[in-house]
């Protein structure tokens, strides 16, 4: 899936952002069984992976992470309007599509000039693997 800023604001690429994910996928790991594999954050998007179990509500879910990271950019002093509404979403139906979808994602930060290559991106991981589809 894929979550924008509003207006194309630069705020994801950052090391306290960037923390804050990661703490709200892991503790949605561990008390709700909704992992995130792979993931990027670029300055003005996020890509990642995500799946969960059959009551999983994708939107429910995203509300809780742009609230999350919204606290994390007031915090900051970021101006409000931080995110694009809704969000981008692609099933996943094969091994060999998410494999394909990442190496996609993988190099945006390259495609995007912030890096040479794809593993010199700070903001990139991958909270589980994710190996069924």
């Amino acid at each position: 899936m894929t979550i924008c800023c509003s207006n194309r604001k630069r705020l994801l690429a950052d090391d306290s952002i960037h923390a804050a994910f990661r703490e709200f996928a892991e503790r949605g790991q561990s008390e709700h069984q909704i992992a995130v594999g792979r993931y990027v954050l670029m300055p003005d998007h996020l890509h990642l992976f995500v799946c969960g179990p059959a009551e999983f509500k994708l939107d429910q879910w995203t509300r809780m992470l742009k609230t999350t990271l919204g606290k994390k950019f007031k915090e900051l002093g970021c101006e409000p309007e931080f995110w694009q509404r809704g969000f981008f979403d692609h099933l996943i139906g094969n091994l060999e599509s998410y494999s394909e979808k990442w190496n996609y994602v993988h190099q945006n930060p390259v495609r995007a000039g912030l890096v040479a290559q794809a593993e010199d991106w700070p903001h990139q991981g991958e909270i589980v693997i994710i190996d069924r589809v």
